[in-house]
């Protein structure tokens, strides 16, 4: 054997390891392939079980019955769209300015000491379980916000939930957005300081638009949990299991994830009735899960095509 083959072979390694490390790529292998296999899973059955159920109902119907009702046979899936664009649009409004208020203090204005303290309370906020919120939602928002500062006719309002879901993913978009400002070079800082820029101006014109990607991602982050939340709705909404359609933030409503939560509990609007979609309530659950499932996917994608354009990379 030449010095040259002996080397070779000094280079293939121990073989138990080599061994292990095969091993380990095949469990992790294993652990790619099943997660796509039950995301195919939940696809075919979310699209069976929605075919079962335009099959059943007037489809022509679905976006003119003005009424979400599934115990009369009335599947309004515009009720539900506008119920979750209120709702989304009230807490973006809340959470957009206090969340990245909230990241600029936290990146660019507070001392290290204070940063240590505030940013794990922060991250602990974003973990609160959404009935906690609901509940805050329907006892505090409600009466002393709603009805007491914006004139509100009820407690339970799609402005109550929405004011909520703001509260929710206010932590969200500040841990996010920090992160991102905080991940700027601190040489654009400094040569924003060099010439004569005050601190404010450096964080709009310098820091910002470094970490838009970062920045863009959170707020897409935000709208997504805001357009899946169901718990501080189906709570603080005012409608179980039935909705009108309505463009009034002070109306109760319903949005996608709270109908659906309601069809699964199985609550005494939907069953019973007549009309030609009724019994289909169980079915409808499939059809909204379809729906959610497709508008969150255009949404990242939408999200994740503007964050590749304004990429900055150092």
């Amino acid at each position: 054997m030449s010095s040259v083959d002996g080397a070779l072979l000094g280079l293939e390694g121990d073989g138990r390891r080599v061994r292990r490390e095969q091993r380990i790529r095949r469990t992790f292998w294993g652990a790619g392939l099943s997660t796509l296999v039950i995301s195919i899973a939940i696809i075919v059955s979310l699209t069976a079980n929605s075919i079962t159920f335009l099959a059943n109902i007037d489809v022509g119907e679905l976006l003119t019955f003005d009424t979400w009702s599934p115990r009369i046979g009335k599947f309004d899936v515009a009720t539900l769209f506008m119920g979750s664009l209120i709702v989304t649009a009230v807490a973006m409004v809340i959470a957009i300015p206090l969340g990245l208020g909230a990241a600029v203090y936290l990146a660019e204005y507070a001392r290290p000491r204070v940063r240590r303290v505030l940013k794990p309370i922060l991250e602990v906020l974003a973990g609160i379980p959404s009935i906690v919120l609901g509940f805050f939602a329907i006892t505090w928002i409600g009466p002393n916000v709603v009805v007491d500062a914006l004139s509100g006719q009820s407690d339970f309002s799609l402005m109550t939930a929405g004011l909520g879901v703001g509260i929710l993913v206010t932590p969200l978009i500040a841990s996010v957005s920090e992160d991102a400002m905080r991940a700027v070079p601190s040489s654009l800082r400094e040569a924003s300081y060099g010439m004569g820029a005050r601190r404010m101006t450096t964080v709009v014109r310098v820091v910002m638009p470094a970490a838009v990607s970062g920045i863009v991602a959170a707020l897409m982050l935000a709208a997504a949990r805001a357009i899946g939340e169901t718990m501080v709705i189906a709570l603080a909404g005012g409608a179980a299991g039935e909705a009108h359609f309505t463009s009034n933030p002070y109306d109760a409503g319903l949005t996608v994830t709270s109908a659906m939560a309601s069809v699964a509990a199985g609550t005494d609007q939907i069953a019973g009735g007549g009309g030609q979609g009724a019994g289909q309530a169980f079915n409808s659950l499939f059809f909204l899960g379809l729906l959610l499932f497709t508008v969150t996917l255009l949404l990242n994608m939408i999200g994740n095509s503007f964050v590749r354009r304004v990429r900055e990379r150092y």
